[in-house]
């Protein structure tokens, strides 16, 4: 007779030291390519957050935790989808722009960065929700609009266009980062057992729900005036 041990769900600390060292990590290389000038900064961001979520797949097999490699392989999936809705925002709606700081672009508009950079927030707002996904809202929700402050600092993007602003940052996007959490800890619910092509067609919804919440909230806050005619 045999037994088998159970994975650990998201949940567990187990192993959580050297999946934090892999974050300390992307912080400082992400410090160092930042500080470098252009095209060079481009460059080394792009290959920051490349060496990052290979680690992080890496580092989470190797702890013994199973369901956060899984976690990471399917932001990683979205994290490439997600270049979409940016793509969007940036070259239809107007609404967003990249700086060029070198490095490979997309179209010359979006860095090609951008499809492994949301791989770090996602994972911390699903992992610190425990997968579950009215959290892992209020933690999206938390954490990007903390990095909405900082990115035009950081010369990473920034709001353009006629939208409304606090601290800098473009109000529509908030509500649609915190249903981008939602749906990000529903589909991998979803998915988090199948094979890689439910998988990326999960990871494409999710972005292809995410734009829809970007647009729709760009025009409830923005664009609609709310107004009856007769």
């Amino acid at each position: 007779m045999t037994t088998t041990t159970a994975a650990p769900d998201l949940d567990s600390r187990h192993g959580l030291g050297p999946i934090a060292a892999v974050h300390a990590g992307l912080f400082v290389g992400g410090g160092v390519a930042l500080a470098l000038d252009a095209p060079a900064q481009g460059w080394g961001v792009f290959l920051t957050v490349v060496a990052y979520v290979v680690a992080l797949v890496v580092v989470c097999r190797r702890v013994g935790r199973p369901d956060l490699a899984s976690l990471a392989g399917f932001l990683a999936l979205v994290s490439v989808f997600q270049v979409l809705p940016d793509w969007v925002l940036a070259d239809l709606v107007g609404s967003l722009a990249f700086p060029d700081t070198g490095g490979p672009r997309v179209d010359d508009v979006i860095p090609l960065a951008m499809a492994a950079m949301w791989v770090a927030p996602l994972f911390a707002a699903v992992a610190l929700a425990g997968g579950r996904p009215a959290r892992a809202a209020l933690f999206a929700a938390l954490i990007f609009a903390g990095a909405e402050v900082l990115a035009p600092v950081l010369d990473l993007w920034e709001p353009t266009g006629d939208t409304t602003r606090l601290a800098g940052v473009a109000v529509y996007v908030v509500p649609a980062e915190a249903a981008l959490g939602w749906a990000t800890a529903v589909a991998f619910a979803a998915v988090r057992e199948r094979a890689w092509a439910p998988r990326a067609a999960a990871a494409l919804a999710v972005s292809t729900f995410y734009l829809g919440a970007l647009v729709l909230a760009l025009f409830v806050i923005d664009v609609a005036g709310w107004r009856l005619t007769w």
